[in-house]
């Protein structure tokens, strides 16, 4: 059979090139040719270029026969709730994250899982940027040689995705895993490894295996500077999942979440904590992310976010200081920095909080990222203890989204957030007042305070009035 042809074809303009060049020739796009495999054209579109179309009939809705796909358990409950409930047979999965935040980690035990349920099957681990030895060692840290995982799970050192292909078409596991897809290689271009046209044409294959043949197929992909998966963006558009893992490297904690996913919701995320055996699933997610203080301090308070469908109560903290120079420094870590800035201006304007000539720092404990507008109201409260060194009583949790009036508004699940809270030991919390003739349902054991504006919240966060509770909260003394 002859090697199939390659073409640089122009991202752009869509013209073939017989070699690489800087600028296209037919639209002046500069670094826009990408390797591509030219295939060859098939019966059906033989046809349709003569003129001669076969008679395909199009099938009502309600017409077409469910398709029975039972989900692959990993045996994680945390990713197998991201996921939607587990794999989906023939599904072709991205699993995207920093250097050393744990992907192979987290794979390796779901290869494992896998093998170790019921009519699971076999797991084909494939390799491209370790040796069968090296994977060892991570399995025996992980304590996964002995049992039906040690049997069932094979591993395959290889980055050509033909003979990967090939494999599992011949062994036929339940689950495939390519380690990673930058590494992986097509014999048919002569472009390197991890180069645009390799990535995508890898894909491709690897995608074919899965929907032709139902065999699951995950892909680790590694991620840039700026936060995105490595590679051309059409990868995130062929898979049918797009599951990434974030957390500071050096932090114990971890969340996976979905970005994408066609077989469940993307509002889910899973919460992990790295140990010397492996990525452990936390018992009780809503108290992970608390501060292990018990004493109150300026510039903290605690707020209760919902991530999908699951409330995590999270610190938010705040330092106000002057300024040294004559540029105020802004910085935010897992906040929005617009955000912050927005707040800073609205305390000033709406509430006679200048922070004009200081230096405003905002981080949230644990190494979480929310972007929900719902965390308006605590940072800014911790803004405004910070800026006047009065803390606030513990045991106080405030959630709420703060408008350029001063205004504030409710957010969605707040029923939900408060009776979190309360299972913690939280015993008050300052909520936007509602609108209208809506009323707020009463939340046993937590004392509810309603606020129209943000100079009102102010006022009741930072007032001379002891907690419902107590000095001590035991959510906060871990």
């Amino acid at each position: 059979m002859a090697r199939p042809q390659s073409r640089f074809v122009c991202q752009s303009c869509g013209e073939s090139f017989l070699r690489w060049e800087g600028q296209c020739r037919a639209c002046d796009g500069w670094n826009t040719l990408v390797e591509t495999v030219v295939r060859e054209t098939t019966r059906t579109e033989r046809a349709i270029a003569r003129g001669v179309t076969t008679s395909i009939v199009a099938e009502p809705l309600a017409g077409i026969a469910e398709a029975d796909l039972p989900r692959l358990r990993l045996g994680i409950a945390e990713l197998d709730r991201v996921l939607g409930g587990g794999l989906v047979p023939g599904s072709l999965v991205l699993v995207g994250g920093e250097p050393g935040i744990g992907k192979s980690t987290l794979l390796l035990q779901a290869a494992a899982g896998l093998a170790r349920a019921d009519g699971g099957g076999t797991v084909l681990y494939a390799t491209g940027e370790e040796s069968p030895g090296q994977v060892r060692i991570r399995a025996a840290r992980l304590g996964l040689l002995s049992g039906p995982a040690g049997e069932r799970a094979r591993v395959l050192a290889e980055h050509d995705v033909g003979r990967i292909v090939e494999t599992a078409r011949e062994e036929r596991p339940g689950l495939v895993v390519v380690d990673s897809i930058q590494t992986a290689t097509v014999d048919d271009l002569e472009g390197a490894a991890s180069s645009v046209g390799q990535v995508r044409e890898s894909t491709l294959r690897l995608m074919d295996l899965a929907k032709g043949d139902g065999i699951a197929v995950i892909l680790v992909g590694h991620v840039t500077k700026d936060g995105s998966i490595a590679g051309p963006k059409t990868l995130e558009h062929l898979v049918d999942a797009v599951i990434s893992i974030e957390g500071e490297r050096y932090a114990a904690l971890r969340l996976v979440r979905a970005t994408k996913n066609r077989f469940g919701s993307t509002d889910e995320v899973g919460v992990f904590e790295m140990a010397e055996a492996g990525l452990l699933e936390v018992a009780d997610p809503a108290r992970a992310f608390l501060a292990d203080h018990g004493g109150s301090a300026p510039g903290s308070i605690v707020a209760p976010t919902l991530e999908g469908s699951r409330p995590l109560l999270v610190e938010v903290q705040a330092l106000v200081s002057p300024t040294a120079f004559g540029n105020p420094s802004r910085k935010a870590s897992g906040l929005d920095p617009n955000r912050l800035s927005l707040l800073i201006a609205v305390l000033g304007r709406r509430a006679g909080i200048g922070l004009g000539s200081h230096d405003v720092y905002a981080n949230l404990a644990g190494g979480l990222s929310v972007a929900e507008p719902a965390l308006d109201l605590p940072l800014a409260l911790a803004l405004a203890s910070s800026s006047r060194d009065r803390p606030i009583p513990p045991g106080t949790v405030a959630i709420g989204e703060v408008g350029l009036l001063g205004e504030l508004r409710t957010v969605v699940g707040l029923e939900r957030r408060l009776r979190e809270a309360a299972r913690l030991g939280f015993g008050r919390a300052i909520v936007p007042r509602p609108s209208g003739s809506a009323t707020l349902v009463a939340i046993d054991g937590i004392e509810v305070t309603q606020v129209a504006t943000l100079r009102e919240a102010i006022d009741a966060a930072l007032a001379d009035r002891p907690p419902a509770r107590g000095e001590a909260v035991p959510a906060m003394l871990g």
